[in-house]
C-alpha cells in the first residue's frame, strides 16, 4: 500500500492532508469548546442594561470604541487584563469592533463612575479636553425601550437557552416583574446623576436613554 502511495503523489497528499487534519480537529477543537464556555462570574445582561446596549447599537458608539483588549502588554497596561472568548458567551452581537477612533470600552466599568459618563455624553469636552466626540444630549430626552429588551432577553432565554432566572443569574420572571426590577437598578443609577431632567422624570415612571446607557457601561468589567 505503501509503495501504492509513493508512486501516487496527488492520493500520497490527500492521505497527509486528512491525517494532520484529523489530528488538528482532535488537539484543537476540544480546548476551542472549552474557551468558549461562559468565564466564571459572567452573566447574561439584565433587562436595564440590555436597553442600554441598544442605545449604544443604535447611535453606533462601537463606530469609533472597540470592546476587545488583545494581549498585548501596551493594551493590557491601558485596558486591563487581555480579553477571553468566555466573556462574549451572552454578547449578541458581539461589539469587538476594529477602529478605535476613542479608547476601548471592554472593561471601563472598572475606572469610569455613573457621574463621569453623564458629563461625557453630554459634553465630552468638559471630561476630556480636546475630544472630537459629539454630545448626546438627546439621550437625556428620550426615554429607554425596556419593552424591547425585555422581549430580547426572553428570546435568547428560549432560543440559546440564556440561563435567566437561575440561581445567581438575571431574573426576568414577567413583564411586570422585570419592570419592577427594572426601576430598581435605574434607581441607583439616578440617585448618582445630577440631571434634575433625568431625577424628574425617573418620579413620573420614565427611564431616560443615558440611564439605560450607563447600566450597560457600568456592567463593562
Amino acid at each position: 500500500m505503501f509503495h501504492w502511495l509513493e508512486k501516487n503523489p496527488f492520493f500520497f497528499a490527500v492521505g497527509v492532508f486528512l491525517v494532520i487534519a484529523y489530528a488538528g480537529v482532535v488537539t484543537i477543537l476540544p480546548d476551542f469548546m472549552e474557551s468558549a464556555r461562559p468565564v466564571t462570574g459572567t452573566k447574561p445582561y439584565t433587562v436595564l442594561e440590555l436597553a442600554g446596549r441598544q442605545v449604544y447599537i443604535k447611535d453606533s458608539c462601537n463606530a469609533c470604541h472597540s470592546q476587545l483588549v488583545r494581549p498585548f502588554k501596551s493594551e493590557t497596561d491601558r485596558y486591563g487584563m487581555y480579553s477571553l472568548s468566555g466573556e462574549y458567551a451572552y454578547d449578541r452581537p458581539f461589539l469587538w469592533g476594529s477602529k478605535r477612533t476613542g479608547p476601548d470600552l471592554m472593561r471601563v466599568g472598572n475606572y469610569r463612575t455613573t457621574d463621569w459618563h453623564e458629563y461625557h455624553m453630554l459634553d465630552p469636552i468638559s471630561v476630556v479636553p480636546g475630544s472630537i466626540m459629539p454630545a448626546y444630549k438627546h439621550m437625556f430626552k428620550n426615554n429607554a425601550d425596556i419593552e424591547t429588551a425585555y422581549a430580547e432577553a426572553l428570546t435568547v432565554k428560549k432560543v440559546f437557552n440564556v440561563p435567566y432566572d437561575q440561581a445567581d443569574m438575571p431574573q426576568l420572571g414577567t413583564y411586570d416583574e422585570s419592570k419592577k426590577a427594572v426601576m430598581e437598578q435605574a434607581a441607583a443609577i439616578v440617585a448618582d446623576m445630577k440631571s434634575t431632567e433625568v431625577k424628574e422624570a425617573f418620579k413620573r415612571g420614565e427611564i431616560k436613554e443615558i440611564v439605560a446607557l450607563i447600566a450597560y457601561l457600568n456592567s463593562l468589567k
